[in-house]
């Protein structure tokens, strides 16, 4: 099953993926948002629900709204496939490296990326996203995977030059506009084996960035053991697990986004997250 968030003019709300568009499911058993479905365990009563109707909201009817726009907690991994490690010349590691990302920094799909004013240094990192469905602490890798409620692309847009400030990444990783998350959040009995899916970057066309899940140097099961062992993971919260190489601040030339550039993030089956590129007009 594939879910959307969304934003009308009568407020936001969320939906099943259809023929041509979304069956609504705002007010399902209450519930106003994905989060709140996920949280009360009616992902599968969701589905039922949905199951044999037409659509009732078409592509044109709506914006997207970040998959989960109100998550409690978005960590994301650094430096999580060797490409990427390489090329930025970081030694080996024996944990994850974990920043965060704030929930009012996220864009959905075919929102406009904000590249502050402040900086041309603004750079793309293709992710794949997983969604927390079934919380808790201490969760052993064996059973990692049971606590997912789904997958997603994330675009993890980084102001280069903030983020080196210091040697804490949170400043250059939550500019208002930066994380663009969608467009849909894919259940895993629809993804099979999450190793197996190719992720690619394109800016403008072009592909900046390749690779396949498998290449991960922690893999989904050593994160959620890893994160939970320091932080409850509460249903509908976040990690964004990492970008491959071939990020713009490390070519030569670099090659940065610029207003009007076109960034898309395919995930195979899961979709493409696609954003153009706007300046803040702020100075």
């Amino acid at each position: 099953m594939k879910l959307a968030s969304f934003i009308r003019p009568a407020g936001a709300g969320f939906g099943v993926v259809a023929d041509r568009g979304l069956v609504d499911l705002t007010g399902f058993r209450g519930h106003r948002s994905l989060r709140s479905l996920i949280r009360a365990g009616d992902v599968t009563a969701a589905a039922d629900h949905a199951a044999g109707r037409s659509a009732e909201l078409h592509w044109g009817d709506f914006a997207f709204a970040p998959v989960i726009p109100d998550p409690g907690k978005i960590l994301c991994v650094g430096l999580n496939y060797l490409s990427h490690k390489k090329e930025t010349g970081r030694p080996d590691v024996d944990h994850p490296t974990l920043f965060t990302r704030f929930a009012d920094s996220q864009i959905g799909h075919r929102q406009p990326l904000v590249k502050p004013a402040i900086s041309d240094r603004f750079d793309f990192e293709g992710e794949l996203a997983v969604v927390i469905g079934t919380g808790g602490r201490c969760i052993p890798e064996n059973r990692a995977l049971d606590h997912i409620a789904g997958y997603s692309c994330y675009n993890d847009a980084t102001v280069r030059d903030w983020q080196r400030h210091t040697f804490q990444f949170t400043p250059g990783k939550n500019f208002p506009g930066t994380g663009a998350f969608g467009p849909f959040l894919v259940t895993p009995d629809e993804v099979g084996d999450y190793r197996k899916l190719p992720i690619e970057t394109r800016l403008n066309g072009a592909v900046v960035q390749k690779a396949t899940l498998a290449d991960l140097i922690f893999p989904i099961e050593r994160l959620i053991a890893y994160i939970s062992t320091f932080t409850p993971l509460a249903p509908g919260d976040v990690i964004v697990t990492g970008t491959p190489g071939g990020v713009g601040d490390k070519r030569e030339p670099p090659l940065y986004m610029g207003e009007g550039a076109v960034a898309e993030v395919e995930i195979g089956m899961l979709g493409t997250l696609s954003n153009t590129v706007i300046s803040d007009a702020r100075p």
